[in-house]
């Protein structure tokens, strides 16, 4: 069968590719966004389906304050002798010469939990894989060198993990300083014949991107370099449909044959608005005991992948519509930094029930509900019921990258009494573009956002089948990994809040999110 890339589209970025008997398990990053790491399931490698989370303790995975694009980078899903694995790094810094990444494991029987209280086991670096063999375990990581004269990413170390203890022990030892590429990250180890192959992330997660793989006959090294590097890379290669590949985890599936994940993205003129997403490609061993795409020799990533003998419908469409009758929020949708409760999110009398946090721009309390862009082509609606009494309560709908990038219709009180208006943040740059007065006596109202590729519109009406077109059409360009300042890692983001900027107590309730697809 033939699968369409990306295989799971929109932001699902350093894929961790498992198989555990017939069963196929994806862990993707989740940076800011709570609850952290996203673990997705297949049977067939065709289609996904979220199943869970893996941190969703916020007493435990402490993300308060943290600045964009910091937060949850890079989990690693192992399994060994009955227990799932999963490896992962909390960035709480991301400035100049430094990251403060804290490097964490946990534990769990089954793949949807519970899992075991983190374990931190250093924070030399960031990427954190765990390798077993023989009862053993070992961390692989890369490192950071602070000093201005030396190369920052400066190379992958491997030390062994004592679970019974809860630490590293013995010394680490410099397996690699990657391949010359640079930027060095993202290492996993596996075992095929008589070698350890580790597979490499080099060249930064933007367009020079790639996959490299180094060998050796001992865990420990040394390690000699495939002779064709990269093994997957776009670099230089601007008409193909996915670029800025890379990170990559590879695994022998239950059909014999041989599959490797990793992250891309497809730009609009160079702004990757739906954030790095996930494709699988085929892979082949060569005579001389290397791998390379099965696909082509030049690493290109392809749009399609084969599947032998699957036959199942690739669903590509991720509409959906969320009444909140059943009293769950669906695990497409998360907050920031912080858990439902604590954010003041919560499901009351079959409605979306939230209680005013802080304003958008905080990296504390909001009161923010989102889910991912998938699709270039989509509408995202809800119907709101709020009271505001003043200018500082305010909510709506946003489209949303990070708190210093987003467009966001909104509703409010001034002098004059209710209003809807429409706000753009781009890059601290912000501009409330319109303002249109609503009868006193509103109670609820209609929220839509029309994104057809590179563009976007707000609507509103006062009732279902009325809708009216506020304010101008936006770049949703602006949205995106490339155009935003300082590090960007995630992707569009679209969703509701609540703020209550004045401290006296204000909600709003939304009787449903409708999330719908368009082919174009």
């Amino acid at each position: 069968m033939k699968v369409q890339n990306p295989v799971i589209p929109g932001f699902h970025p350093d894929p961790s590719l498992l198989r555990v008997k017939d069963d196929y398990y994806i862990a993707t990053s989740t940076f800011e966004w709570f609850p952290g790491v996203c673990i997705l399931h297949s049977k067939d490698l065709v289609n996904w389906e979220i199943i869970s989370y893996a941190l969703t303790d916020d007493e435990l995975v402490d993300m308060t304050g943290i600045d964009m694009s910091c937060g949850i980078w890079a989990p690693n899903l192992t399994w060994d002798n009955g227990l799932f694995y999963l490896a992962y790094t909390i960035v709480y810094t991301d400035r100049q010469r430094y990251k403060d990444t804290y490097n964490f494991v946990i534990t769990s029987r089954e793949i949807c939990g519970p899992w075991s209280k983190p374990v931190l086991l250093n924070a030399s670096g960031f990427d954190p894989s765990v390798y077993h063999e023989d009862g053993r375990h070992y961390l692989v990581n890369m490192v950071i060198d602070h000093r201005t004269d030396r190369v920052r990413f400066c190379g992958i170390d491997v030390q062994e993990i004592d679970f019974s203890l809860g630490k590293l022990i013995g010394e680490p030892v410099r397996i690699s300083k990657g391949t010359g590429v640079g930027t060095t990250e993202g290492p996993n180890i596996f075992k095929h014949g008589d070698y350890y192959y580790l597979v490499l992330a080099e060249g930064g997660t933007r367009y020079e991107h790639c996959t490299t793989v180094q060998r050796s006959k001992s865990l420990f090294g040394p390690y000699e370099d495939n002779p064709n590097n990269p093994v997957l890379t776009s670099a230089g290669r601007e008409n193909n449909a996915l670029q800025r590949a890379g990170h990559s985890q590879a695994i022998l599936g239950a059909d014999g044959n041989w599959y490797m994940a990793h992250l891309c993205s497809r730009p609009i003129d160079k702004c990757s608005v739906l954030g790095r997403e996930c494709a699988i490609q085929n892979i082949k061993w060569t005579e001389d005991g290397w791998f390379k795409l099965a696909a082509n020799d030049e690493g290109a990533p392809e749009e399609y992948f084969e599947v032998p003998n699957v036959s199942v419908t690739q669903l590509t469409n991720h509409s959906q519509t969320v009444d909140f009758l059943s009293g769950a929020i669906p695990l497409e949708y998360m907050t920031l930094r912080r858990s439902f409760w604590r954010n003041g999110i919560s499901v009351k009398n079959g409605k979306l029930h939230m209680v005013g946090g802080a304003s958008v721009m905080s990296k504390y309390f909001q009161c923010l509900l989102a889910r991912r862009q998938q699709s270039f082509y989509c509408d995202f609606e809800t119907k709101m019921e709020f009271a505001p009494r003043h200018l500082n309560h305010i909510a709506g709908l946003l489209v949303y990258y990070n708190y210093d990038n987003h467009y966001y219709l909104k509703m409010s009180r001034n002098s004059e009494g209710l209003f809807v208006a429409v706000t753009s943040n781009v890059n601290k740059d912000v501009n409330d573009l319109v303002t249109v007065q609503l009868p006193e006596e509103t109670k609820e109202i209609y929220l839509k956002a029309e994104i057809r590729y590179d563009k976007l519109r707000f609507f509103y009406g006062l009732d279902a089948d009325d809708f009216t077109i506020i304010g101008p059409v936006l770049d949703m360009r602006n949205i995106s990994d490339e155009h935003i300042e300082g590090n960007g890692f995630t992707g569009s983001m679209l969703g509701v809040n609540c703020c209550d900027c004045q401290l006296d107590g204000v909600y709003a309730d939304f009787s449903y999110l409708k999330y719908r697809e368009y082919d174009s």
